[in-house]
């Protein structure tokens, strides 16, 4: 047993760093290209509902295929899925960079969003596979904090080569997808025959035997953490301006302050999920989102500004880790599958939540800041309830408070 667990930490040691740096790289990649969309859109004639419906498509394809590409990464492995869904980011940028068209632009989108829907699902899902019990969530924490870093990173350099010419953050991020493919290919191994959950390969859920199940709960959690995220992002730069004037270039260095302030407290999942387990981790996040989101009402500068969004961050960082680690441990079907479904009601928050942040605003300056603060609130007595109630039954909550099967094995 004792070799086994040196066997699993020496494998952690090697694998961790290699998918930091594939995560970081897809992410930055796709951060690229956002400063410069809006702008390429209005080039080809985007109006401003169409340049809406270029941004909500992506995600849509990822709604609808993320649980697709995880139940297919059980069956044939992770690491030609994951390639699948890098190659479809460097495609779809390429083909960004040589339209013509406004319909082009969709095409692209499309087709990015429906192959890149692999990328998040599977990569977790491998996390699943190399790591045990134990460990869980310091590899999500991993994951959670390379892709924080990266989408900080790929809109600042898309800012600058955007001065250059429209086209260039394109051809860039489809170069460094493109490389990030052939590092994927070279480096990373197959991970499936270590999974625990391969005979969950063939337990696939409907919608609604999902929608039926107990752990449904920790889907609409993560329906919440994306929704009040990009909430957030949405109408928050009109309320600084308004509160406490702050421009674009201002803006830009507050949200790179709680991209940062997430990515560390993610880095330390490991040690919080250990010391503490997810429940309470995801208990504790909740809280701190609340506490963040009521602190947005009082920014005055752009010191509180960067404080209390740092405030929200740390609390929104720490629960998507746990989530995602809490439910592999306890779900019945395949490690694809559970997280492929987990990154569908991820990608379901970020087209409704600008959407809904944007109809609260206009009703009321703050309202989406209060409404956020009674969502957690709500959130948090739901989780409360939830894993009281699997607690009392089967016990899977209690099991997942770092104490893995690993150690008792």
């Amino acid at each position: 047993m004792e070799n086994n667990r040196d066997g699993i930490t020496l494998r952690l040691k090697k694998v961790l760093p290699i998918l930091f740096i594939i995560m970081f790289l897809v992410m930055a990649g796709f951060g690229i290209i956002i400063p410069v969309l809006p702008f390429y859109a209005e080039e080809l004639g985007a109006s401003p509902t169409e340049l809406g419906l270029l941004m909500a498509v992506y995600s849509l394809m990822q709604f609808i295929f993320a649980p697709m590409w995880g139940r297919i990464s059980d069956k044939v492995g992770r690491k030609p899925v994951i390639m699948a869904g890098i190659f479809g980011l460097s495609l779809s940028f390429f083909m960004l960079a040589l339209a013509e068209t406004l319909l082009m632009l969709f095409i692209a989108r499309v087709i990015g969003g429906f192959l890149s829907a692999a990328n998040m699902p599977t990569v977790m899902a491998y996390i699943a596979d190399i790591t045990t019990d134990e460990d869980r969530g310091k590899g999500m924490g991993i994951v959670g904090a390379a892709t924080g870093l990266g989408f900080i990173f790929g809109p600042a350099v898309g800012g600058v080569f955007t001065n250059i010419n429209l086209e260039a953050p394109f051809y860039i991020a489809g170069t460094l997808s493109f490389m990030t493919l052939i590092l994927v290919f070279v480096i990373l191994k197959e991970s499936i025959h270590l999974s625990e959950h391969k005979a969950g390969a063939k337990k696939a859920s409907t919608w609604g035997a999902l929608l039926r199940d107990p752990l449904a709960m920790l889907y609409f959690l993560q329906f919440f953490i994306s929704l009040s995220l990009s909430g957030l992002e949405a109408t928050f730069a009109y309320f600084a301006a308004e509160k406490a004037g702050l421009d674009a270039v201002t803006l830009g260095y507050i949200f790179m302050i709680m991209g940062l302030a997430s990515a560390a407290v993610q880095g330390s999942m490991g040690t919080l999920t250990k010391k503490f387990g997810e429940p309470l981790v995801i208990q504790g996040g909740i809280a701190v989102s609340a506490i963040g989101f009521g602190l947005i009402l009082f920014i005055q500068n752009f010191a509180t500004a960067a404080v209390f969004l740092a405030v929200f961050g740390v609390g929104n960082g720490v629960i998507r880790p746990s989530v995602s680690s809490l439910l592999t441990k306890i779900s019945k079907m395949g490690y694809g599958a559970a997280t492929g479904y987990l990154s569908s009601f991820d990608s379901l928050g970020r087209i409704i939540g600008p959407v809904l942040g944007g109809l609260l605003y206009s009703i009321a300056v703050g309202l989406p800041y209060i409404s956020g603060v009674f969502l957690s609130v709500f959130a948090l007595v739901l989780f409360r309830v939830y894993a009281s109630t699997l607690q009392k039954g089967t016990g899977p909550v209690s099991h997942a408070s770092g104490r893995g099967t690993h150690d008792d094995a």
